[in-house]
């Protein structure tokens, strides 16, 4: 057991070296929000008990009450990850690279996996996986009477079946709730392989935290971690594009007594190939090969791949001619990966060579998955003709394309309007027995709805229908989308109240563009109404979809139904977040309803949605525009207290506003207040100007000696337009003081502005003042025009 920690901390270990010279910024990932440790500290007192609000909480939204239920774990789970970074920052590569050599795995213990299921259509389409399913999409109308209904369910299903329904959710965020309102649930236990199964759901998300809680749960209820589960939770880091954290997982390996294998190994170099990090990927493939994990196919595949991210094509084909001798011989996706990359760059000549040296190297002969990989690269990149070109040599040689590559090269047509050559080609597939199905009708469609051609859009889908086709929800979200870019979304919300009656259903994306087209025409009634609809059909509109229409309705004075449609919406469940308050606060506030807008701000406090900046900012300038400044005060303090800093906006407006009203001493009381939290370089350059234009050139002068400390461009434009007020108002010798004090800090005056002043001095009679202000410009060598 020694042995192995020791071996593994040098693995953990020799990544860690690489980054203590290079620090990369840590990439917010702000699912989990700290705000709701509290919340988080009660979830985790009440254990296994099951109710219906934590059901609801749990299933219900997945948004905010989702954050509340783990933020707690998660926070504690990143800050052990971050001190066990800290104790392992010191050691070198060399230090690494010495220890790692004295591996060569001759202790090396099979480990014993843990069994797989694979999950097919059988047990997808399982009448107890397609209940249980049904009553989560229920959960906005959730009772407790569904939920007994569904915890008698649970105890019922097989593992195979409780992993059935994890795949079965279309929002993993769903999924991973239903697996944890299950773990809480009494005389059940997950099954290993249903924690292995939702790792493996949430390594295709960005859901980072809940794929490290679901590995601390196994360690908790001793179920044994292979590499494989922990490199789920690497791959989901790397997806969050939090690298560090990604490699940081070795460590818990290296704590939990893991020993490393090829899989584990192959996953550090895929998480360093798409963090940008080949070369550090490439050193530790020389590293786990002193340890005596030899690379497979698989490990010179991902640095392959790293090669064409970076254009290194050259070096990747440099290493599939050197792998044989390394006694790995390439497959066929080590060169798909090279061809897919000159796919992209319209490399034609260099794909057929390639595919050349596939026979002649490597004795692998192009077949029909060669041609359908090079067709639907090329119409990917929007290469139709040459991917036409393939599939034509396809044919030649005897392979039959299947209607899956018609379609990839229909869809590279109808994307670039050329509906012509795709109609062409679905024709020569039915003289070909390639009967086109619904995929590629819908792409059809969807291109003549692009190009606003609804009639031939609709003619397209009545004809799909004759040749036995049945239209899809894509197709007809298409034919929607299309009616709603050509300003007939009534037509389209017509067609989703008849959906039914046409035996088919729309999702959230088809109510999305319905939802959108009625906002760009102006009817927010009819748009509220949809969302409502789309709610208790059990899809729910993202924050950005409802900031769109909350801010329709403010820019057309109806803010109160904006506020009311944002209280439905986080009534019904919705993921709301600050910026929909702080759009409806704003609303308020450009109406000048303060009150009102006050009473959002309480309801963010309410509703656990904590105001950031832009929310303080936009009450401080509705304050201070109502010369309620002693209140606008307030809440800059409050915003302060709370740890948020003050934007460039913010300062701006707590300038104009003070400086609106006359109050330079309060105002520069809050703003030195603001500079401890947030320094602000040009601040006192602005303060200065802003007088200006309200005509307070006494209080201004008094802060130019501030202004004046840097010497900077920005300090001789304040100058400047400091001197042009003293013009504008006949003052010539206060400008004149303004010009000899930049003189005095090495600044160097505008000249035409000079000339002004001095013109202006000798008809005031201040001859002296007049010819020494223009012999400062002779002493510095500048001559007048």
């Amino acid at each position: 057991m020694p042995l192995l920690r020791f071996n593994y901390h040098l693995l953990a270990k020799l990544l860690a070296s690489d980054f203590r010279d290079n620090h990369f910024p840590s990439i917010a990932f702000t699912l989990f929000s700290a705000s709701y440790s509290t919340a988080g500290l009660r979830y985790q007192s009440e254990g296994k008990r099951s109710n219906i609000r934590n059901f609801k909480d749990g299933l219900g939204k997945a948004g905010s009450a989702y954050q509340e239920s783990l933020s707690f774990a998660a926070s504690v789970c990143d800050g052990a990850e971050e001190e066990e970074s800290d104790e392992r920052e010191g050691s070198s590569d060399d230090d690494s690279l010495e220890f790692i050599t004295s591996f060569r795995g001759s202790n090396r213990k099979e480990r014993e996996s843990i069994a797989r299921v694979e999950i097919g259509e059988a047990e997808l389409r399982h009448p107890l996986v397609r209940e249980v399913c049904r009553l989560i999409t229920l959960r906005s109308d959730w009772n407790p009477n569904f939920e007994g209904h569904l915890r008698h369910l649970l105890r019922s299903l097989k593992p195979p079946l409780v992993c059935a329904v994890l795949r079965s959710q279309a929002d993993e965020r769903v999924a991973l709730n239903y697996f944890y309102w299950a773990d809480r649930q009494w005389r059940y236990r997950h099954d290993p392989v249903v924690y292995y199964t939702m790792l493996d759901v949430l390594s295709r998300t960005k859901l980072c935290q809940g794929a490290r809680r679901v590995l601390r749960l196994m360690t908790r209820r001793g179920i044994e971690c292979s590499p494989e589960a922990f490199g789920y939770v690497m791959v989901s880091y790397s997806r969050a594009g939090k690298l560090r954290n990604a490699l940081r997982v070795l460590t818990l390996m290296q704590k939990a007594g893991v020993e490393p294998d090829l899989s584990i190994c192959n996953t550090t170099i895929y998480v360093l190939v798409k963090g940008n990090k080949l070369e550090k990927a490439l050193r530790f493939l020389g590293r786990m090969q002193v340890t005596g994990i030899k690379p497979n196919v698989v490990t010179y595949n991902c640095l392959i791949k790293g090669y064409c991210d970076i254009n290194r094509i050259e070096d990747a084909l440099e290493l599939i001619a050197g792998m044989t001798t390394k006694g790995c011989c390439p497959d066929k996706v080590s060169y798909y990966t090279v061809m897919a990359f000159l796919c992209k760059e319209r490399k034609i000549d260099q794909v057929k060579h390639l595919m050349e040296n596939m026979v002649q190297d490597s004795n692998l002969i192009p077949d029909q998955v060669t041609y359908n990989t090079l067709i639907h690269m090329l119409s990917k990149h929007g290469h139709a003709d040459d991917a036409l070109a393939f599939l034509k040599e396809a044919e030649d040689k005897g392979f039959h394309v299947d209607k899956i590559g018609y379609s990839a090269i229909v869809h590279s047509y109808c994307q670039k309007g050329r509906m012509g050559e795709a109609k062409s080609l679905v024709i020569d597939m039915y003289s070909r027995g390639c009967n086109p199905d619904v995929v590629t009708y819908t792409a059809i469609i969807n291109g003549f709805s692009l190009l606003g051609r609804i009639d031939e859009a609709k003619k397209m889908l009545q004809q799909m229908k004759k040749h036995g086709c049945k239209p899809n929800t894509v197709s007809y979200t298409a034919l929607l989308n299309g009616l709603c870019r050509s300003g007939k979304s009534l037509e389209a919300r017509e067609m989703i109240s008849v959906s039914e009656e046409h035996w088919w259903t729309p999702n959230a994306i088809t109510y999305g563009a319905v939802m959108h087209g009625l906002r760009r025409e102006g009817k927010l009634s009819e748009a509220c109404d949809l969302t409502m609809e789309m709610i208790g059909k059990g899809f729910f509109p993202t924050p950005v979809e409802i900031n769109l229409l909350i801010q329709s309705l403010c820019q057309n004075q109806k803010v109160v139904e904006a506020q009311k449609y944002l209280e439905k919406c986080l009534s019904k469940g919705c993921a709301i977040n600050v910026v929909n308050f702080t759009t409806v606060i704003h609303g308020f506030c450009q109406i000048g309803d303060i009150e009102g807008a006050l009473s959002v701000l309480d309801d963010m406090y309410l509703s656990n949605k904590h105001p950031d900046a832009i929310t303080y900012t936009t009450l401080f300038d509705a304050l201070g525009k109502k010369g309620r400044l002693d209140e606008a005060a307030e809440l800059i303090v409050k915003m302060l207290s709370k740890g948020l800093d003050p934007t460039p906006v913010t300062y701006r407006s707590v300038i104009h506003r003070y400086c609106r009203w006359g109050r330079v001493d309060d105002m520069l009381n809050l703003l030195e207040k603001m500079l401890v939290r947030q320094p602000f370089k040009t601040v006192y350059n602005q303060v200065i100007e802003k007088l200006c234009d309200f005509g307070n050139l006494e209080e201004a002068e008094k802060l130019l000696g501030k202004v004046l400390r840097t010497t900077s461009k920005h300090d001789a434009h304040t100058c400047h337009v400091l001197m042009e007020s003293y013009l504008k108002k006949g003052l010539s010798l206060s400008a004149y003081k303004v010009a000899s004090q930049m003189f005095r800090r090495n600044l160097v005056p505008n000249l035409k502005l000079c000339e002004k002043v001095s013109k202006m001095l000798v008809l005031d009679g201040k001859l002296a003042e007049a010819d020494n202000l223009m012999l400062r410009f002779v002493e510095r060598g500048i001559q007048q025009n």
